[in-house]
């Protein structure tokens, strides 16, 4: 949200004008003010230099060249950098259950026809076990309008939406998609551009087919090596978020690459599967090339799609040889010399199978560790858009066949006793080629329990969640806390052949097939390219404290080279006020009640069994608010308070609410370390302010929490050694806090109301701290509110602040944003 020191560019300082259209706004370092520093929070990248001057000729990353694409109103030879606010306009916008929330929003701003079909995509996936009236009517309900637009339409049962952008082509090579979904990222694993937009942006997308994006700071994964035998690419990603688990990629563009043989050991499948964890790991996308591999995958969708009508799809026809042809002609692919916010290293013929959790992508275990533990399962789950399809049901099958054929004659291998073993394909589509592979019906023999193609257990809706006390491990993408099921239960991630194994055995395994080459006792990885040498050797905490330095050492001296300073004196600062709208607060005061947890995700700030409930009243909301993370929290807190929370809150799915039921609880203020990038955007859409104050954090730490103080001298974000388990992660920094069987050694309280006052001055940009009735009392600069963003708070948000501009033109929709 808005942070003590100038860095970046503001979210929305950048002018978002009452037509609706971004400009660029370029000023020196010092005097730029940050609304959502989350978004562009790496300055080691040389894109921060590049604010200073327009750039015509200097190389491109990837993700740029893309954003440029699709990117409208640019001043002439303006080149799309890491940190510019833009207009984009994607080539696909898909929504899926929350179809009806976000026409509501579409309707509610006074528009009436989607501005471009052909850009709308609608799919029913999530709640597709439901068969309840009330959720029956409600798919009527979008199937009805996405019918009257004229826009594509799955219904239930079809398959999850981000599969089906994937296998229907909608997500191609070298464009930018976008979808009211986290998930969205995957579509980075056939060389697509995807990140995810937030319900509002999706309906001013369907009403003017544009919306407003920050370019993020872009992070180059290098792959090293080849997958060995036994590895697959939900290995890979598993082991990434475990093993660089200090938020290093938070809020990045994710770009992958490697040397030709790396990455022909990465078939479509694996990096399906990596690019839609990228989410997980805290990144915005997850993006790999346009290579031999995928171009091969390509050339067999197209042949197939020659051959026959799949289902009574015509979407086929996005897969046509002459298409291809055009495309790989014309690739789109980095600059030689593009400039990366920060690069790693990961040598994949150094990794073995890992297993995530209990309740974290943050804790990996070596599966050959974790055996040791026998540690039994209740449930077991082969479904979500991660590993579902016919290669990985075709994994699982094979593990039972493998035991089938060990055993007797004629026996058939089966799911362990007190074992349930769920599976549901990523689509019809993926179900019909295990069908005929023979696949699916081992597993059936076997007594798995189908469930039909959609999210399911994987987002906790449907048969098979997990109760109290049970351990399930699943080849699906999040175990947060809660999230399969109970809170009181373990979850674990693992790829399907180790699903497949545990289930058959009743406990946490592997089917034995990984080989481990003679000479490797360890995963290498690391900052850097790779290379021999210090690359090499450079451990996690070098790397950060290394790019910190790099970053402090570069926004000095660019502040210096423009403004003479480095830094506003306290009497500047307060020199330069901020103009307040007629009617905008200049101050906003309350108690602190603070939650001592990082990285509390949006399934703790609103459980995941009410998003889709659309009759959900305001102080029912409110009542639920926090309740996954505390549920003591709707009693602690208070109307106008001032929630307080540690590193990455809000990170997780794009659920709208988790702002909304803040507002719900009468809470207009949030302080947090940092901010995950979609809540960030939702609050300022919803009206929710926020401020980035990492120093309060470690001071209330120091008083109120067990955990030790936050570093606040550098821009290092490290979870505290002890802190407490939140949804999104347990504390990983720090492993000797939580094992891998999920014993947390330390666990203070959850929810602490304090006598501290928060006073925001948002004239002044300052913020002042009274440490209890008779204690000090601290202030620091923050970033300015600007008129435009007190604007949309005043009007409530976005989606009415949208609706005042089409109102004053007569109810128009707007060209250009």
């Amino acid at each position: 949200m808005f942070r003590s020191r100038g860095q970046f560019v503001s979210s929305w300082q950048t002018r978002f004008s009452r037509q609706w259209k971004l400009e660029f706004h370029t000023a020196p370092a010092g005097l730029r003010q940050d609304v959502f520093h989350a978004q562009a929070e790496d300055l080691s990248s040389a894109s921060l230099l590049s604010t200073f001057k327009t750039p015509t000729r200097e190389p491109q990353t990837l993700t740029e060249k893309i954003v440029q694409r699709h990117s409208v109103g640019l001043l002439k030879d303006k080149v799309v950098r890491s940190g510019d606010y833009v207009t984009i306009s994607p080539s696909r916008c898909m929504t899926h259950d929350n179809s009806w929330p976000v026409a509501l929003k579409f309707r509610s701003i006074g528009a009436s026809k989607i501005h471009r079909p052909s850009q709308v995509v609608m799919t029913l996936d999530h709640d597709v076990q439901n068969t309840s009236e009330t959720n029956l009517t409600k798919y009527r309900r979008i199937e009805d309008f996405a019918r009257g637009q004229g826009v594509d339409f799955y219904p239930a049962g079809r398959g999850i939406g981000h599969q089906i952008m994937v296998e229907e082509g909608y997500a191609w090579p070298g464009t930018l998609a976008v979808a009211s979904d986290s998930h969205s990222n995957m579509y980075g694993g056939v060389a697509c551009l995807g990140t995810p937009v937030v319900r509002t942006d999706a309906a001013s997308i369907w009403a003017t087919g544009r919306t407003w994006w920050q370019v993020p700071p872009v992070a180059q994964v290098m792959l090293l090596g080849s997958l060995p035998k036994g590895v697959t690419g939900k290995d890979v990603i598993v082991a990434l978020c475990g093993l660089f688990n200090h938020d290093e990629v938070l809020n990045h563009a994710i770009e992958f690459t490697g040397s030709e043989e790396t990455l022909r050991s990465l078939g479509v499948d694996d990096r399906l599967a990596i690019a839609n964890m990228t989410t997980e790991w805290g990144a915005l996308s997850g993006l790999f090339p346009l290579d031999g591999v995928l171009q091969s995958w390509l050339r067999s969708k197209a042949h197939a799609a020659g051959q026959q009508s799949l289902l009574a799809s015509e979407g086929h026809s996005r897969f046509t040889q002459a298409r291809l042809d055009e495309l790989f002609a014309n690739p789109v692919s980095a600059d030689r010399g593009a400039k990366y916010s920060k690069r790693l290293y990961l040598n994949l013929s150094t990794l073995s199978p890992h297993v995530s959790g209990p309740n974290s992508v943050k804790v990996v275990t070596p599966i050959s560790e974790l055996e040791k533990e026998e540690l039994k399962i209740d449930k077991a789950y082969l479904v979500s858009c991660t590993n579902s399809r016919a290669s990985d049901i075709a994994a699982a099958a094979r593990v039972f066949k493998e035991a089938a054929e060990s055993q007797a004659q004629g026996c058939a291998a089966q799911v362990a006793d007190g074992v349930q073993f769920y599976i549901a394909a990523a689509s019809q589509l993926e179900q019909r080629a295990a069908e005929e592979a023979g696949d699916w019906q081992t597993l059936l023999r076997a007594g798995a329990r189908p469930l039909p193609a959609g999210c399911g257990p994987c987002i906790g809706l449907g048969t098979g969640l997990l109760e109290p006390g049970e351990v399930g491990i699943s080849a699906s993408n999040r175990n947060f806390k809660g999230r399969m099921g109970s809170t009181e239960a373990k979850a674990y991630l693992a790829s399907p052949e180790v699903v497949a194994a545990s289930a058959l055995s009743g406990k946490i395994c592997g089917p034995g097939w990984y080989e481990k080459p003679t000479d490797v006792d360890h995963v290498l990885r690391g900052f850097g390219e790779g290379h021999t040498g210090t690359d090499r050797v450079m451990s996690v905490q070098d790397g950060l404290e290394q790019l910190v330095a790099q970053a402090d050492s570069i926004v000095q001296g660019a502040e210096m080279a423009v403004l003479g300073k480095s830094e506003p004196t306290q009497t500047q600062a307060r020199a330069a006020t901020t103009e307040i709208l007629p009617g905008f607060p200049e101050k906003i005061q309350g108690t602190i009640v603070f939650c001592d947890a990082d990285n509390i995700n949006t399934d703790g700030i609103y459980p995941g069994k009410y998003t889709y409930q659309d009759n959900v009243s305001v102080s029912q909301m409110a009542q639920v608010c926090m309740s996954n993370y505390d549920p003591s929290f709707s009693s602690i807190a208070q109307a106008g308070d001032v929630l307080v929370a540690g590193y990455n809150f809000g990170c997780g799915s794009s659920r709208e609410q988790a702002a909304t039921a803040i507002l719900a609880k009468k809470i207009s203020l949030v302080v947090a370390g940092s901010f995950g990038n979609i809540f960030s955007r939702n609050s300022i859409n919803n009206g929710l302010m926020g401020v980035e104050v990492p120093r309060l954090i470690g001071r209330l730490r120091e008083v109120f929490g067990s955990t030790p103080t936050q570093d606040t001298t550098s821009e290092a974000v490290t979870e505290p050694s002890g802190n407490r388990e939140s949804l999104d992660s347990p504390p990983s920094s720090s492993p000797s806090t939580i094992n891998a069987v999920g014993i947390d050694k330390a666990s203070p309280s959850s929810t602490t109301r304090t006598d501290w006052t928060f006073t925001w001055d948002i004239r002044q940009s300052m913020i002042y701290v009274r440490e209890g009735k008779d204690g000090p009392t601290w202030e620091q600069r923050v970033g300015e509110l600007p008129a435009n963003v007190q604007e949309i708070i005043a009007q409530g948000g976005l989606e009415k602040w949208v609706r005042k501009e089409l109102d004053g033109q007569g109810g128009k929709t707007p060209d250009v944003i």
